[in-house]
């Protein structure tokens, strides 16, 4: 689990600092959790749970990944994917709880909904184009949020379909992250960089603007 991981063009060789825009570009990650922390600090009655925890998610995210280009090793690029899958997890129920009223315990099993579209979706996207078509097993998220921006667009009523519009946003972000995040290696011989930072950036837009949409769809929520 110590094993020392080479995946992005920036590093060179081991050691703490050895991809610093990849490890300090995280900081994105908490700058949104940070604000969205505040927005919600700030809301005069008590916020659920359920809404703290895609910010608080958001800061994981960042420090999880902050630790993979730190130390590059097995053990934590696992804790880095582990930190997103939760994150997406949490959030593929709480938007089906949040954005159509459905009760958390029907909810939840949106979760293993999702796992199982995206074992398809990531299969069939390799037997049709190989690993990359996959977009680093990233296109079932991709194509997951896109989904639910469309859903929310057209199936809920007027005063909730324009956070569709926040998901939908958060998806061509996204689909612009994925494509810099896949250029990095190809353009490293120009790039000496690599473009892995400027995901980094990218994605703490993409969760924001998620954990934003479940925000302000609690906050027109009528208090029981």
């Amino acid at each position: 689990m110590s094993e020392y991981v080479d995946l992005y063009c920036e590093r060179l060789a081991p050691g703490l600092f050895g991809e610093p825009l990849n490890l300090f570009s995280n900081l994105a990650f908490l700058v949104a959790s940070g604000l969205l922390l505040w927005l919600l600090a700030g809301q005069v009655r008590p916020v659920p749970f359920s809404v703290w925890l895609l910010p608080v998610l958001l800061g994981v995210v960042g420090l999880a990944s902050a630790s993979f280009h730190a130390f590059a090793t097995r053990a934590t690029s696992g804790a880095d994917s582990a930190a997103i899958a939760v994150f997406i997890l949490v959030a593929v129920v709480s938007l089906v709880h949040w954005m159509w009223g459905v009760r958390w315990r029907w909810a939840w099993l949106a979760a293993p909904v999702y796992l199982v579209l995206s074992v398809g979706i990531g299969a069939l996207a390799q037997w049709l184009g190989g690993e990359r078509a996959t977009l680093g097993g990233y296109l079932p998220a991709l194509v997951g949020l896109a989904l639910f921006g469309l859903a929310v667009r057209l199936t809920t009523p007027a005063s909730v379909a324009g956070f569709g519009n926040l998901l939908l946003a958060a998806t061509g972000v996204f689909a612009a992250s994925l494509t810099l995040r896949t250029a990095d290696l190809p353009l490293c011989a120009t790039a000496p960089v690599g473009t892995h930072f400027v995901w980094h950036v990218l994605n703490a837009v993409v969760l924001f603007l998620v954990g934003y949409a479940v925000l302000r769809r609690w906050q027109r929520t009528p208090p029981r």
